[in-house]
């Protein structure tokens, strides 16, 4: 399915600024649509020669919470003309609200007709001048289940068409502010509506238990809303911040929503200006009660802060080990001892990297490149070679979450380590396990390189060294190095590794580790 921009593009001449106001149309129509319990379908005349009544292109729809749907299949898409549509084209060519006109049916389902102007104020001159109107909103209402109104009702009825007058003037809905949300609060959490003085001429059941929470058990009919919200407010500043932002609504503005918080409660506000053909007549307030939905936010950021201490208190401890662990090798007079300490302090601070960056982060989840790239450059420093060897990534191993990347910075330690001192060991040392050939290219590099595909994490640890020796086995490898990769990679990250050497000269390990549920 096309996006209403795709639609509007490739059926209309309407420019970019049209088209952004109906996209802030779309973004915050479900507002009309329950107000007026009905559909709400948005029509774009199609270019070409006019026609009476012309073509119109449906563009968007939306289908009210607060009552059944006018229609069980989707209209974007669809284009219709002739009789269908002469009430769009009485909005579009005579720039008003069509009301007039017996009910239709689909169906089985009876259907109320009106049709809406869009147009978009000219930003050139905001007092008085307009656009033109560039489309037409169909607000069908499904009549099978109508009834008597109640107040309730009446007064979302009369809202509606407040906010439809709004739409035809061009004055909504308002232009977005940066890093506004607009999934809250919604008709169906709690509505307030207010004079041109600003006291309550309604409120809904949900919109005074919502005010119940905050300490007021008063009935709302009556009350100075920006007074009586900053009196509530368990801070001051922020009581004034809830009054002001309602008292600007009456002016006709548009403030951002804003949270009221008072006896451990919390209540989400949002303030629109009511002001048909221009005159300000008072103001929507819309409530919800956040309370529970703060809770436990609050209840995740504390347990965020839990985990990550106690990645920070693990990194701690591992990092001790490992000055413990270098402290013996110091005292150690055997070599071959003192190797094994080293080797030991490499691998306990691979692990501590994988829990230093946890502790920074707000998941169980790591961005992986810059661990690797700090278990290469240690490699480079600790290796006992005689050779200049350079270490370099390729590709992006991207976020992978923590039980991967523990082992995985393991396997990664290990091979890295055996490539700088088995692939280019030094002058004196006794390469029993590797076959007599110079670097290739005339200087050591070890490669690491990392793609995604279909699911799984490909990796490849690549040197120009000297290669493996006559006769090599992985699987029958006796060095602890090797079987420590072998089984972590088999085991804990549950993919495959090969060992082996390169057509051009050297080795490579080519890992593969699966990233799906584990």
């Amino acid at each position: 399915m096309s996006t209403l921009r795709d639609l509007v593009e490739e059926h209309t001449s309407l420019g970019p600024a049209d088209i952004d106001h109906l996209h802030r149309i779309a973004g915050d129509w479900q507002l009309l649509s329950d107000l007026s319990f009905a559909d709400l379908l948005l029509w774009v005349p199609i270019k070409g020669e006019p026609r009476r009544p012309r073509e119109f292109l449906c563009v968007a729809q939306v289908r009210p919470t607060t009552a059944p749907t006018a229609y069980q299949d989707d209209q974007v898409g669809k284009i219709v003309g002739g009789p269908e549509v002469a009430h769009l084209d009485v909005a579009l060519t005579q720039e008003r609200i069509w009301r007039e006109g017996d009910p239709v049916w689909y169906g089985d389902t009876p259907a109320r007709h009106e049709a809406i102007p869009v147009r978009l104020r000219d930003a050139t001159d905001l007092e008085e001048a307009l656009s033109e109107v560039i489309a037409v909103i169909g607000r069908d209402t499904n009549l099978s289940t109508a009834r008597t109104p109640s107040q309730l009702e009446l007064n979302y009825l009369t809202t509606a068409d407040d906010l439809a007058q709004m739409v035809a003037d061009g004055t909504f809905p308002p232009p977005r502010l940066p890093g506004e949300i607009t999934s809250a609060p919604r008709v169906g959490d709690g509505l307030i509506r207010l004079d041109a003085s600003g006291k309550v001429t309604y409120a809904s059941p949900n919109a005074q238990s919502a005010y119940r929470r905050l300490g007021f058990n008063a009935h709302l009919v009556g009350e100075e809303l920006a007074k009586l919200s900053s009196r509530l407010s368990g801070d001051p500043l922020e009581g004034n911040d809830a009054a002001e932002r309602i008292l600007s609504s009456l002016r006709g503005e548009f403030p951002a929503r804003m949270e009221v918080e008072a006896r451990g409660a919390t209540v989400l506000t949002r303030a629109l200006p009511l002001l048909p053909a221009g005159v300000p007549i008072g103001a929507l307030v819309l409530v919800r009660d956040v309370t529970e939905v703060r809770r436990r936010e609050r209840a995740l950021m504390t347990k965020d802060a839990t985990i990550r201490e106690i990645h920070h208190r693990v990194k701690n401890n591992l990092q001790t080990v490992a000055a413990l662990l270098r402290l013996q090798a110091r005292r150690v007079d055997a070599p071959e001892a003192r190797m094994a300490l080293e080797e030991s302090v490499r691998r306990v601070a691979s692990i501590a990297l994988v829990h230093e960056t946890l502790s920074m982060s707000s998941d169980e989840a790591v961005e992986f490149d810059g661990i690797v790239d700090r278990v290469a450059s240690a490699a480079t420093e600790v290796a006992t070679t005689g050779s200049s060897v350079k270490i370099r990534r390729e590709g992006t191993f991207g976020v992978l979450p923590a039980e991967i990347a523990t082992s995985l910075v393991m396997v990664l330690n290990e091979l890295l380590i055996n490539a700088v001192e088995h692939g280019f060991p030094a002058p004196d040392e006794e390469a029993e396990v590797l076959v007599a050939a110079p670097p290739v290219g005339g200087g050591g590099e070890v490669v690491v390189s990392a793609h995604r595909f279909r699911k799984q994490l490909h990796v490849t640890v690549a040197d120009n060294g000297r290669g493996l020796p006559e006769g090599f086995k992985f699987e029958g490898s006796n060095r602890l190095g090797l079987q420590i990769v072998r089984a972590l990679a088999t085991g804990e990250l549950r993919g495959s590794i090969e060992l082996r050497n390169r057509a051009g000269g050297g080795t490579e390990a080519v890992l593969v580790v699966p990233l799906g549920k584990r």
